[in-house]
């Protein structure tokens, strides 16, 4: 697992809440979040380090998590 400085975590963090605003309000559980998560951290561990390439990462993926979790 890669180690991610203080800042990294924090702009993930961020991104993370601003990605759950995107998702429908009755659709939001601990679940989604973490899977959410996931992403973010796999886009990060993979390079991607700014706030809109983490935000894409993330975006491009709350359709498919959605389906996979109803």
């Amino acid at each position: 697992m890669p180690a991610f400085n203080p800042e990294l975590v924090r702009l993930m963090r961020m991104v993370l809440e601003e990605v759950m605003t995107r998702v429908p309000s009755d659709q939001v559980t601990p679940g989604i979040k973490a899977h959410m998560a996931e992403i973010i951290l796999k886009a990060a561990a993979q390079g991607e380090t700014s706030h809109d390439g983490l935000i894409a990462a993330a975006s491009s993926q709350i359709q498919a998590i959605l389906g996979m979790m109803s």
